[in-house]
């Protein structure tokens, strides 16, 4: 007899209030991406910039099953998990208007947000260098004998690297709590997975590694992906043991700005189809009004607090200075500009 499938299981007994702020971050993680492509566009913003639009039940879904004090960790598509992971959007809009209040003082941009106070460890922009650090995390958690978890995003195209296989390995080799998060959104920048990954589902990989499990999952569902993480994490906080979840997401914009929304790669039809069908934002407000946990005007109270937060980071932002020409040598050495001056063999 097939077990019955109940409110609270499909709601993972989640209260109404945790689940209203994860839609929420999903919605305050969309505006504020729609807002970075609007200040990029008419110049506010330099440089490379890759937006979120599309992927928010990933971020939303992994990072509010963690406890404060666990890590994050990600790549170069960094926007949402910043902001879910409570950094000051004043703060990340800053950096990336490239000014001096930013989270890492204007100099690091799009790709380089960063918030030790939350445990945010990055936005990394080198494909795949971010996974060693993970293990670095994970070590230092087992060194100090504390049950935290780190959990490290990372793309698709990072699953066919050497630095992939090797922080796998040691991952399951000195049992440490990781959790791998593969944000497969179909697209190593305008290269299919199924024409770079000789397999079909990435998180088989996970079956190379003594205690390492793997689970490929729909990356459009919040929900789901807060369930298998919380699975995950409760092996790395429990037994050390490390997992690698592969989320099937897809991205409604292009690879970052400088790619046209569709590209050669891909077609409007199958964009579309996407947008239409699979938005996660959209499917999440339909499973809570199925469950009447959310009305219109929880909606229309949601997306007014969201925008006054995003215009408000703009606003913030702007009246944040430039960093000076000196500021280049400070943050390298410690000691600071003075100290870099002595050392400076071209000086």
């Amino acid at each position: 007899m097939a077990t019955r499938t109940t409110e609270s299981d499909e709601l993972l007994g989640l209260a109404r209030d945790q689940l209203v702020e994860m839609l929420r971050w999903m919605i305050l993680g969309r505006r504020f991406e729609e807002k970075t492509a609007e200040m990029y566009q008419v110049g506010e913003i330099g440089g490379f910039c890759h937006l979120y639009i599309g992927q928010e039940a990933v971020a939303v879904g992994a990072i509010t099953a963690l406890r404060p004090d666990d890590y994050v960790i990600t790549a170069y598509r960094d926007h949402v998990h910043a902001l879910v992971r409570r950094m000051d959007p004043n703060a990340i809009m800053a950096e990336l208007l490239g000014r001096v209040g930013g989270g890492s003082k204007g100099k690091g941009g799009s790709m380089h947000l960063f918030d030790r106070s939350n445990n945010f460890l990055g936005g990394h922009a080198i494909v795949g260098g971010h996974l060693p650090i993970a293990i670095g995390v994970g070590y230092a958690i087992r060194y100090r004998d504390s049950d935290a978890v780190c959990v490290c995003f990372l793309g698709d195209s990072v699953a066919n690297i050497g630095a992939f296989n090797e922080s796998l390995n040691m991952a399951a080799l000195f049992r440490l709590p990781v959790v791998f998060v593969i944000e497969n959104n179909q697209y190593g920048m305008g290269t299919a997975v199924h024409r770079a990954a000789a397999i079909r589902n990435l998180a088989d990989r996970a079956c190379a590694y003594d205690g390492m499990q793997g689970w490929t999952i729909d990356g459009m569902d919040v929900l789901e992906v807060r369930k298998a993480v919380e699975v995950a994490v409760e092996r790395a906080r429990t037994h050390k043991l490390p997992s690698l979840i592969e989320a099937n997401c897809y991205r409604f914009v292009g690879h970052s700005m400088s790619d046209p929304n569709y590209g050669h790669y891909r077609t409007k039809e199958e964009v579309r189809r996407y947008k239409l069908e699979e938005d996660p934002i959209k499917r999440f407000i339909e499973t809570l009004k199925k469950h009447s946990m959310i009305g219109e005007g929880d909606l229309t109270r949601i997306e007014h607090e969201v925008k006054a937060i995003v215009d408000g980071s703009v606003e913030s932002a702007k009246q944040s200075p430039l960093p000076q020409p000196e500021d280049l040598y400070s943050d390298i050495y410690a000691g600071g500009y003075a100290d870099v001056q002595r050392r400076d063999p071209w000086r």
